[in-house]
């Protein structure tokens, strides 16, 4: 990876929604969540009262002038850090502690609007996740990083991926480009109107999957990219 400091990680919906509907603590440190989180400093997996949810205006977002209804959109779950953003930056970024509900609601509109979801891990933060943010490479200084570095070499980039491949069943396939249409990462392409798929370049975010017309686009587990931040797959890991 390029940074070693501060980065994120992509995240299916299914995923950012086990996140948020957490009802227990969950803390997973050590060198082997790298296959989950690959850097070098910030990988840690901690969620502490993760019923205490806050959301804040989009330090990116703000800055580089996005619509006024897409600004509260960055999500924090966990008491610490989720306090903090009430308390302290309640009057310059509009911080308020919300419901699961909301959070959730947060995560589906955005998606719904062809936004990523992105778990963000900085060593400020102790290293650990829990800020969560619906990213668009128009007003993300994160993911238009990591778009424009991804046309370059795939392996530049400041966020990790999903973990996840795109499986498509071409009977099914309507070929309304609708996939292509929401893909930031000029993975999926219909040429001639045949339907082709960039792996590497695939982050796993799983919008196409959302937003296929003919449910025909499924994700699976990629063996060749890291894990997914997938709650119960972390649990069953920790059991073991």
């Amino acid at each position: 990876m390029a940074f070693d400091r501060y980065h994120a990680k992509f995240l299916s919906g299914s995923d950012a929604r086990k996140i948020l509907t957490l009802d227990e603590d969950l803390r997973i440190v050590g060198e082997r969540n790298r296959d989950i989180v690959p850097y070098r400093y910030a990988h840690s997996v901690i969620f502490s009262n993760p019923g205490y949810i806050a959301v804040m205006d989009c330090p990116c977002k703000k800055t580089l002038g996005a619509p006024v209804d897409t600004l509260s959109s960055c999500i924090c779950v966990g008491e610490t850090t989720a306090r903090f953003w009430v308390e302290r930056l309640g009057e310059k970024y509009n911080a308020r502690r919300i419901s699961r509900e909301e959070a959730l609601s947060i995560v589906n509109r955005f998606r719904g609007m062809g936004y990523v979801t992105q778990a963000f891990f900085k060593v400020a933060t102790g290293g650990s996740t829990g800020v969560i943010c619906n990213c668009h490479p128009d007003t993300c200084v994160s993911l238009k990083a990591t778009v424009f570095a991804r046309r370059f070499d795939p392996g530049l980039s400041m966020a990790a991926d999903a973990g996840y491949a795109v499986h498509r069943e071409s009977a099914r396939c309507k070929h309304c480009g609708a996939c292509a249409s929401v893909c930031h990462f000029d993975a999926i392409r219909f040429v001639d109107g045949e339907w082709s798929l960039d792996r590497e370049r695939c982050a796993g975010c799983g919008l196409c999957e959302e937003h296929c017309t003919g449910n025909a686009i499924s994700l699976i587990i990629d063996p060749g990219k890291p894990l997914p931040l997938d709650i119960d797959l972390i649990r069953g890991r920790q059991a073991g």
